[in-house]
């Protein structure tokens, strides 16, 4: 039986794609037909980017860089009002005592926290490539992502309504895992659609793939593409939910499915490594993976993101020692 959707660009895009009718059956030929990951080679290449050197004059900016791509995040269900303002507070002025650190990209909250980092933003509320800073929010019966679709999108909406630019919605893993491609496919178009305002624009989409639940790499392969396909805009690694959280192989392999899939479509796809990021020097090395994989121009904040809470504190320490000479950081990788 063909597969209804209720969004027709991505079902168009998946036809394009897999060549024929969009059914569950050719979905699922498809997925199943990617080639098998190396897991040796995709663990040694990320080793080796990992240990390259880098320029004096590059750690400046990519300090500065990853600021610039940083969710700044609070995702407990302690989470208060006075919470939220306090980490936009921290979004937008990094470091008090030095005004040219740059602001990052975003603060992502729960959908009910919305309104209160909206309103807490102001007139630096908007396109963090313009040097504002969005609101996203998570969705979709966050984390589990256990609930009805209904529920699940209703979730979105109230999210989207409330002023959210972007949307982090976790896949059914357990529909996954059981190979019901289809299912999921389906859940990703509704809450993609759901993800559209009155005025005819969209909140983004991130697709979070909870890879710690995926168990292998060919499972992250298939998730990735299959998230493509239903038009994400991004792919995201994690909840920081679950442990393993991002690493740097999978993320690598998420990176290579949006370089493959802008060669075979000319479509740019963002990739969000979230959780357990927490130092400078591990996220100059996502830096030159992200450069050696799919190129610099997707250092930007429409295309990478980093989901982290912890990770700004020890770049602004680093920041800090070399802007006052007393530097004594990681050992960076080359991204220039």
């Amino acid at each position: 039986m063909t597969m209804q959707t209720t969004a027709l660009a991505p079902a168009e895009r998946a036809i394009r794609v897999l060549g024929g009718d969009l059914t569950e059956r050719s979905l699922r030929q498809y997925l199943e037909g990617l080639s098998g990951v190396d897991a040796v080679g995709l663990e040694q290449r990320a080793a080796s980017l990992a240990t390259r050197s880098i320029k004096t004059g590059s750690k400046a900016w990519a300090l500065d860089r990853i600021i610039e791509l940083i969710d700044l995040t609070t995702l407990e269900g302690a989470d208060t009002p006075g919470k939220v303002r306090s980490l936009v507070a921290k979004a937008l002025h990094p470091d008090a005592g030095d005004p040219t650190t740059p602001r990052v990209a975003a603060v992502c909250v729960y959908g009910d926290m919305v309104p209160v980092a909206v309103e807490a933003l102001g007139a630096a509320h908007g396109d963090p490539d313009d040097g504002l800073v969005s609101v996203a929010a998570v969705a979709t019966a966050f984390p589990s992502g256990r609930a009805s679709l209904a529920v699940k999108l209703a979730d979105t909406r109230d999210a989207v309504a409330a002023g959210a630019d972007e949307i982090d919605m976790v896949i059914d893993r357990g529909a996954f895992l059981a190979g019901n491609y289809g299912t999921v496919f389906e859940q990703i178009v509704a809450v993609k659609d759901a993800c559209r305002r009155p005025d005819g624009s969209s909140a983004s989409l991130k697709v979070i793939l909870e890879t710690g639940e995926l168990n292998t790499y060919d499972n992250v392969r298939r998730a990735s593409w299959l998230s493509i396909l239903a038009g994400g805009d991004f792919i995201k690694t994690s909840t920081g939910k679950v442990t393993p959280a991002a690493t740097l192989p999978v993320t690598l392999l998420m990176l290579e499915a949006v370089r493959d899939w802008h060669r075979l479509t000319g479509e740019h796809v963002g990739v969000k490594p979230a959780g357990g990021i927490r130092t400078s020097k591990d996220a100059v090395r996502y830096l030159v993976t992200v450069a050696e994989t799919v190129g610099e121009q997707w250092l930007q904040p429409h295309l990478f993101r980093f989901g982290a809470s912890s990770l700004l504190n020890d770049v602004l320490l680093q920041r800090q020692k070399l802007r006052t000479g007393h530097y004594s950081g990681p050992d960076y990788v080359t991204i220039d």
